[in-house]
């Protein structure tokens, strides 16, 4: 096994352009002496001086010392030619993501360094097997994808492809923990663990949008003020281009074989047609100004306070009777108010019995300190919706007023965020503590998906997937195994089998 901890470790980074140039600085600031090349002329050249103006402002904020930046810079030296790269241990790609290009670079490769040096790969989306399979040595070529901008996203995924030996792995994870970075371990499956564990938080919000369920800024203060993400999912579609995720999910929805769990919307593609992409052209489901910033999109006013009797069920109870008297029983006078876990409100009103014009339903997955969610069924009356949405606001916590749907909006994304993460490592493509820290790192995810789920509690989520799986008839809901077995058996979805 390469010993990455010797002081004589020279790395190579090819290709300069935002992933390089980060990629180059984080290996050389580690004390690694780097080699840096590209074939367009000058670029290398730029990127260290790049990184030469990002190490000042460092500097200058007092997180690295002088002699320390002028250190790093002394360890990366340009170069000029592939041949150049011949005393490198390890030399990682990040030209562009298209695959015959690296199979290229990979072969003249192999024609000069050692047969011991790490050939890896920055891809974010192509097979590392397929890269490898181009080269004389495929065992000591890895997938090594880095998060943009690299010195600041502290993950890298260490990527086995078929044939990858496990000293490579090995060495490539030692050498991360070398520069400050978390590593974590994967198969070489479309996605690999961030791209992947992403396909739950934004085509599910998608979803909920197709339905008509709610409109897209009510969706993103329900899943941020309720749920707890830093960036609601249209906001983050907006941040990242709606081209690109797009693209994504297509690409993972087609790679997976038409797996349901991944369709993308329909909403998607008149959107990117009408260059409706985000912040990059001004708009996208937001507004934006010369200065960037979004829109604010009001909220629905509160309703004036009317006084109706309320009746709910008993796990509303204690909440309720805060804001007002709580009746025995339902009377048909009465506001009747469920609290359904995956059912919508349609189905609870009929299963308890309650006239569906006087009920309505309220979320009550994460309680209701930041924001309530209040759904109605098609032919809730509106003056029992604006009576139950006074009522629920009377304290000044917003309240989102939504309709009809199988799981609210919180409900069905963090359990469909979860199921795929279950399936994740079901699928063995990554153990489940590197699962939900490549989430958190990768993803700003408040917690992982199976630390989410636990959180929740896995019987919830099951019984939350159960109730839309047999609502929609689609296999998009369907629970995975993992977790199925581990809400039965009551343990841990965190629990790794022997």
């Amino acid at each position: 096994m390469l010993d990455i901890h010797r002081s004589d470790l020279v790395a190579g980074v090819a290709g300069s352009g935002a992933m390089g140039r980060g990629i180059a600085q984080v290996l050389a600031q580690c004390g690694v002496r780097t080699l840096l090349f590209d074939s367009k002329p000058g670029a290398a050249q730029a990127a260290k001086d790049a990184i030469g103006k990002t190490l000042a402002g460092l500097v200058q904020k007092g997180r690295v010392s002088q002699a320390e930046a002028e250190q790093t810079l002394a360890r990366l030296e340009i170069v000029d030619s592939l041949a150049a790269l011949k005393p490198c241990h390890v030399v990682v790609e990040a030209i562009v993501e298209l695959l015959a290009p690296k199979q290229e670079l990979f072969k003249a490769l192999e024609a000069v360094v050692s047969e011991n040096c790490i050939l890896a790969s920055n891809t974010s989306s192509l097979s590392v097997t397929a890269m490898a399979s181009a080269c004389a040595r495929p065992g000591r070529v890895a997938g090594y994808h880095f998060f943009n901008p690299v010195p600041v996203m502290k993950i890298v995924e260490v990527v086995d492809g078929e044939l990858t030996e496990s000293w490579v792995g090995d060495a490539l994870i030692a050498l991360a923990r070398r520069y400050g970075h978390k590593p974590v371990r994967c198969k070489d499956t479309p996605g690999f663990i961030v791209n992947h564990a992403g396909r739950g938080y934004v085509p599910e919000s998608l979803r909920v949008l197709q339905e008509g369920v709610a409109d897209f800024a009510t969706i993103d203060r329900v899943l941020v003020d309720a749920a707890g993400f830093r960036l609601g999912p249209f906001a983050l579609l907006d941040l990242v281009g709606l081209d690109i995720a797009h693209g994504v999910m297509k690409s993972m929805h087609q790679q997976y074989y038409g797996e349901p769990k991944y369709q993308p919307s329909f909403l998607s593609d008149p959107r990117v047609a009408a260059g409706l992409l985000g912040r990059k052209t001004g708009r996208g489901w937001y507004k934006y100004g010369k200065d960037g910033v979004a829109e604010k999109i009001s909220e629905k006013e509160i309703p004036g306070k009317k006084s109706l009797p309320v009746w709910c069920v008993p796990e509303l109870k204690d909440f309720l009777s805060k804001f007002t008297k709580i009746e025995a029983k339902p009377t048909p006078d009465t506001i009747c108010i469920v609290a359904p876990l995956g059912h919508d409100a349609t189905t609870t009103a009929l299963q308890l019995k309650l006239d569906p014009e006087r009920t309505v339903a309220v979320d009550p997955l994460f309680g209701f300190s930041k924001r309530r969610t209040l759904m109605t069924t098609p032919v809730t009356l509106p003056e029992v919706r604006d009576a139950a949405h006074a009522l629920l606001a009377s304290d000044g916590v917003p309240v989102s007023v939504i309709r009809d749907s199988a799981g609210f909006v919180a409900q069905r994304v963090v359990a469909h965020i979860v199921n795929v993460g279950c399936d994740i490592v079901q699928q063995r493509i990554a153990s489940p503590v590197d699962l939900d820290s490549a989430v958190v790192l990768g993803l700003g995810y408040p917690h992982g998906p199976l630390a989410m789920g636990d959180a929740i509690g896995a019987p919830k989520i099951f019984a939350i997937l159960e109730a839309m799986h047999s609502f929609y008839g689609e296999p998009r809901y369907r629970p995975s195994p993992w977790l199925k077995r581990r809400a039965r058996l009551g343990v841990s979805l965190l629990t790794k089998e022997s």
